[in-house]
């Protein structure tokens, strides 16, 4: 965490002088208050748009070598449009280690042209104003030639926009300004993961809610005594979840950023320090691993619920008998909610952002292949399928390969499309949080302040919890 504070700190007096020193125009004033104010953007898209140039576009990402072979695939038959556009995919470890090279290649002018990002990263890289807002491209109605002679708009049609996931699409607006940096790529969110031979043989109900979960987490103990009957593996997530599922503030891009240290906030981390207390759950902090192994396991202590990435689904089941079977049968539902009328399961996973360039046709032939693997629905299908994540457009249910995909799914050999189904049914609940520079250290801090409040105990339970609080607050202010 301190590098990560460093890092931004040094981002933003290095660059903010580079960019000074070169004639750039400063960033846009934040707005303050509660209101967002519509800042201007800082690409304009040239008159005639793409002018057949050749350019060479950068990708940074984390691809593993099935999902690189999808994607050079797609990158093959993007040249076939787009001859003169050379896209080069470079993998560079893991989303950490993409975020901290950028940052320091954004010091010499030498960032990529297109990234995997998370929204922490894209606040980061826009202390120094790196990253390019998209409005005006996806507003264009600049005429592009493909290379068989086909045409196509350089923006999005309204059909298009209308095709992505609403929650997805909107993360790229999470910034304070009201401008879009970033289109997904492909997303992941949590779901409740159960063990369903368990359950049907016990005739436990899958809970909707957070007091019928608390309900099971009983009948459970009572069947099975040394059980731990629910593992959630991110604090932060549980945190962030029950902030948007309750409406109490959890952080804003604008004016005071830490909200969390409230009533609301402080009661359900109250009431969950009492259910830890009762042993009804445990999470990976707590536990020291991910807890899918306390679900997966046959032998000891378990659980019969996990909370989990719904890209995870392959390592929350059991690993297969001698005769191919599995030893029960894995169910995935939503995760409980306070009103299971008014779903909010938070969206995960990469989006593309694209950085400024001092060759305007660069931006432009990145916008044009980051406009190609988020429309494609064969690359969002295949994709998909590849990664475990979820496409970002609703067409692609339509698509047969991933009809026939999510139309196999079931608790065992085809568990990823389960999963997959679960949270395309979801569409409607998913958000993203304020993304600013410090949004990554509040996500930490909540997830420790909730791993220190489950295992409070003593007579005056409510006084450490608001300390906790107060704690926090005070660790996310300092490292902003």
């Amino acid at each position: 965490m301190k590098r990560r504070i460093v890092a931004a700190l040094l981002l933003a007096v290095m660059l903010m002088s580079l960019l000074a020193g070169c004639g750039s125009t400063p960033a846009p004033t934040e707005p303050q208050g509660d209101d967002v104010v519509q800042a201007t953007g800082n690409f304009t898209v040239p008159e005639g748009g793409y002018d057949g140039s050749e350019v060479t576009i950068v990708f940074y990402n984390t691809m593993g070598a099935n999902l690189s072979a999808v994607l050079e695939t797609y990158i093959a038959e993007f040249n076939k449009l787009y001859p003169n556009i050379t896209v080069v995919s470079t993998n560079v470890g893991n989303y950490d280690d993409c975020r901290d090279q950028i940052s320091t290649e954004i010091t010499v002018g030498n960032q990529p042209n297109i990234a995997y990002c998370y929204p922490d990263h894209v606040a980061l890289y826009n202390l120094a104003q790196a990253v390019t807002t998209l409005d005006d491209l996806i507003a264009s109605q600049e005429t592009v030639t493909r290379a068989d002679g086909t045409t196509e708009i350089l923006g999005l049609t309204d059909e298009q926009i209308a095709d992505f996931i609403e929650g997805y699409y909107n993360e790229g607006r999470e910034f304070g300004d009201g401008l879009m940096y970033t289109m997904p790529l492909s997303k992941s969110t949590e779901v409740l993961y159960y063990n369903k031979t368990f359950f049907d043989e016990h005739g436990i109900t899958v809970p909707t809610t957070w007091e019928e979960l608390k309900d099971v987490c009983a009948q459970i103990k009572a069947i099975d005594p040394n059980s731990i009957p629910l593992g959630y593996d991110s604090e932060a997530n549980w945190f962030i979840n029950m902030c948007e599922q309750y409406g109490s503030p959890y952080t804003s891009a604008t004016g005071d950023h830490f909200l969390f240290d409230n009533e609301q906030n402080h009661a359900f981390i109250k009431e969950f320090n009492e259910w830890y207390n009762a042993g009804y759950l445990t999470t990976q902090t707590l536990y020291g691993a991910y807890t899918s192994g306390l679900f997966t396991t046959l032998e000891g202590v378990r659980s019969y619920m996990s909370i989990g990435s719904s890209a995870g689904a392959v390592h929350q089941r059991p690993a297969a008998q001698a005769d191919g079977s599995y030893p029960f049968e894995v169910g995935i539902a939503s995760i409980p909610q306070v009103d299971a009328e008014n779903a909010k399961v938070i969206s995960q996973g990469p989006s593309l952002c694209i950085f400024q360039k001092g060759n305007p046709q660069e931006v432009i032939a990145s916008w044009l292949f980051v406009k190609y693997l988020t429309t494609t629905v064969e690359f969002q299908a295949e994709f998909a399928m590849a990664s475990g994540y979820v496409p970002v457009l609703k067409s692609v249910a339509e698509n047969p390969v991933y009809a026939e995909f999510i139309a196999n799914a079931d608790g065992g050999n085809y568990v990823s499309a389960l999963s997959a189904l679960v949270c395309l049914e979801q569409a409607h609940a998913y958000y993203t949080s304020p993304a600013f520079n410090g949004s990554s250290e509040a996500r930490d801090q909540v997830g420790a302040l909730l791993t220190k409040c489950l295992a409070i105990t003593g007579d005056n339970v409510d006084a450490q919890i608001a300390a906790a609080f107060e704690d926090a607050v005070a660790e996310c202010e300092y490292a902003s």
